[in-house]
């Protein structure tokens, strides 16, 4: 009866398996069952599966040579056989797919694909243009074969800089040294770029209840009656303390210089009430440039009407990031609310 009840088992087991095995597969399981059944295991399985005993006794002794020679071959195929790599069907494709990716390297400046361009899907299309058909899953393998990633660009290339450049960052370092000796102030200036005023959406998150994010408008379009904002800020090197004048006008060089002004009038007197003279570092261009003649004029003026020489050391081209109020307080503007003062700037 026991035995029966195993010849079942076995017979079951080759009703569910039957379908998903090959002829070599199907013996060599019919051998499995045969040796785990023990004395007579040829003869069960036969009786259950309906295979003959030559068939059975064949996958036994492949088994058995398996486990002593191991170039048995296990693939189903002989070496070499299956689909072809589409490499090795199309012995350009590598070729032109390393023109249209670098195009500059490979001597091929009038690439139809530019770097703005060259999307799996677009090198695709331009491969199979070329009579290199080839789907864009394929293209992405092949990149990353070659050892192509998804990058973005970074900026690192400076350029020239003029042989005179470090000359001038050394006399700007000179004298602002000198007038902090002298306990005189100095302070570094910029323009904040326009902030549209209203409910709109800033880079960055915040803590709010789950689900629940604060609600902003869908289209960045400027308020009419709100409009845009010009944050004029005026950092003191010596004291590490800030002034922002937030004007809704336009960014002239009367709005930089009234900044600098109301700093002067409201915060710069009172830290320095024995100043004699003030020293100002600037970028080269915008409303405070080195060749906007408004900005020297309305300089004097400022100069004429707090009693005082104003000196202005402005910085090379291109070295805005040098100037200090950028990394020393532009970055936290957002943190001194108490400072800022909005009014009118002038055209």
């Amino acid at each position: 009866m026991q035995n029966a009840d195993l010849v079942h088992q076995i017979d079951l087991r080759y009703r569910c398996l039957s379908p998903l095995l090959d002829e070599r597969v199907r013996r060599q399981w019919a051998a499995a069952e045969a040796l785990s059944y023990g004395w007579g295991g040829v003869t069960a399985v036969c009786s259950a599966t309906g295979m003959a005993q030559d068939t059975v006794r064949k996958g036994v002794a492949e088994l058995q040579m398996r486990k002593t020679d191991s170039a048995i071959e296990s693939r189903l195929r002989r070496a070499g056989g299956g689909r072809k790599q589409l490499t090795d069907k199309d012995v350009g494709l590598i070729e032109a797919l390393e023109r249209l990716v670098d195009p500059m390297t490979r001597g091929d400046p009038q690439s139809p694909l530019r770097w703005t361009c060259k999307s799996t899907n677009r090198l695709s299309n331009e491969l199979t243009q070329q009579g290199h058909p080839v789907s864009a899953r394929t293209v992405a393998r092949l990149l990353k074969a070659d050892g192509y990633s998804l990058q973005g660009n970074r900026k690192t290339k400076e350029g020239a800089s003029h042989l005179d450049r470090n000359a001038q960052f050394d006399y700007i370092n000179a004298t602002v040294k000198r007038f902090q000796q002298r306990a005189q102030p100095v302070i570094s200036v910029d323009t904040k770029k326009k902030e549209l005023v209203g409910e709109f959406k800033n880079a960055g998150r915040e803590w709010q209840p789950k689900g629940e994010p604060e609600a902003v408008e869908i289209h960045d379009f400027a308020d009419k009656e709100l409009g845009k904002v010009i944050p004029y800020g005026v950092y003191d090197l010596s004291r590490n303390e800030g002034w922002v004048s937030v004007g809704i006008d336009h960014d002239t060089a009367r709005f930089a210089v009234q900044a600098i002004g109301r700093w002067w009038k409201k915060m710069g007197s009172k830290r320095y009430p024995g100043a004699k003279a003030l020293l100002i570092t600037a970028d080269g261009g915008g409303s405070n440039g080195s060749r906007c003649r408004l900005w020297k004029v309305a300089l004097q003026d400022l100069a004429n009407q707090v009693g005082m020489p104003i000196h202005v050391r402005h910085f090379p081209p291109g070295t805005s990031k040098w100037n200090k109020i950028e990394h020393r307080m532009f970055c936290h503007i957002m943190r001194i609310p108490a400072n800022v003062t909005a009014h009118s700037g002038l055209s």
